[in-house]
């Protein structure tokens, strides 16, 4: 039952994967946690992920917290929805509890079981492209008994690594290494090219042969471009600037970079 929220964010995909288990909630002023419910939901997606080719999803603490907040909530009110009045959307309410993510999707029901859960999810469309998709890696589930039923929400997310801007500047540096260059010690003028949509700062002498700006939450990868500038032998040093994400809707989780070759 209930029904499906689905959001992308283009290119943003970095996974750190969190392998720490379930934690009993004990309860709630609104309704009893079932924890035994809630791992059981995870059980079934991860066997129905198996059985359909993707990868199990890993338990995300900050996930948990966020869809045991909504819960109680539907609880509360007990029509289910994905938002009520007053209420942050799911991402959102995932980010404040401190998850990053390029992707989230949230499933919710209403069932006397967490079977039923699991199999009206698996019947409804919609439902079952959040739980077996590909372009998510973790889950944070909550059920809540109340009025003699269970409710469950069940949050996915594509996971992002959260570091900083000198952070993503060096693992950036480090693979420019790989093809011979040498970094610039001085990332001023990197950065200032990074804020920029186009052009080059007045600061950048001498002009750089070429310049590459884009976002990501991918910091494993350099642009397919950038990379085969690297390996044509026209360049000897590189410099790399990280700065605020541009257009980054709400609490998703992306880098903004530059890199110019000289």
């Amino acid at each position: 039952m209930g029904s499906m929220q689905k959001t992308f964010f283009f290119l943003f995909a970095l996974s750190l994967l969190f392998s720490a288990q379930p934690r009993a909630m004990g309860q709630d002023a609104d309704g009893t946690v079932v924890q035994t419910a809630a791992e059981q939901l995870l059980a079934l997606a991860n066997q129905s992920r198996a059985e359909n080719g993707a990868d199990r999803l890993r338990w995300d603490p900050a996930l948990t917290a966020a869809a045991l907040k909504h819960c109680r909530r539907m609880a509360a009110e007990g029509p289910i929805s994905h938002r009520y009045t007053g209420e942050p959307d799911v991402a959102s309410r995932a980010g404040q509890a401190g998850a990053h993510f390029s992707v989230i999707e949230e499933n919710v029901a209403v069932a006397q079981t967490a079977a039923a859960i699991h199999d009206g999810w698996m019947r409804s469309p919609g439902h079952r492209s959040n739980l077996l998709g590909t372009d998510v890696d973790r889950v944070g589930i909550a059920v809540v008994a109340s009025r003699g039923v269970l409710y469950a929400v069940a949050d996915y997310s594509h996971g992002v690594e959260a570091v900083g801007a000198h952070e993503a500047e060096s693992r950036v540096a480090a693979l420019i290494r790989q093809s011979g260059l040498t970094i610039v010690n001085d990332a001023s003028v990197a950065r200032a090219a990074c804020a920029m949509d186009s052009g080059m700062p007045r600061s950048a002498t001498p002009l750089p042969g070429f310049i590459m700006r884009w976002q990501d939450s991918q910091l494993d990868h350099l642009p397919a471009a950038l990379a085969g500038r690297l390996t044509s032998g026209q360049y000897h040093r590189a410099a790399v600037g990280s700065c605020p994400a541009q257009g980054v809707q709400g609490t998703f989780t992306a880098y903004r970079l530059a890199v110019m070759l000289y």
